[in-house]
């Protein structure tokens, strides 16, 4: 199963937010700062939702400069 997770983060700390995600989430397959609405986008890989669910809870979200995520779950891969 594959998510992309938008994030926004407090001004000026995405890059380090996104080096933080890429060290401490193993099924990262790719993570960018990007320009827009949201401030980074994780591309994330693994064989269960459940798995999905605790990266984002119990690790993306944790990080202090996360303001909010949003997660897309694909239908096909």
């Amino acid at each position: 199963m594959r998510a992309y997770i938008l994030i926004q983060t407090k001004p000026g700390t995405s890059e380090e937010v996104v080096k933080r995600i890429r060290k401490n989430v193993k099924e990262v397959v790719q993570a960018d700062t990007i320009y827009g609405r949201y401030d980074a986008i994780v591309m994330i890989e693994t064989a269960a939702i459940d798995n999905i669910n605790k990266i984002v809870y119990k690790v993306i979200e944790k990080d202090p400069n996360i303001v909010h995520t949003e997660t897309s779950l694909t239908l096909s891969t």
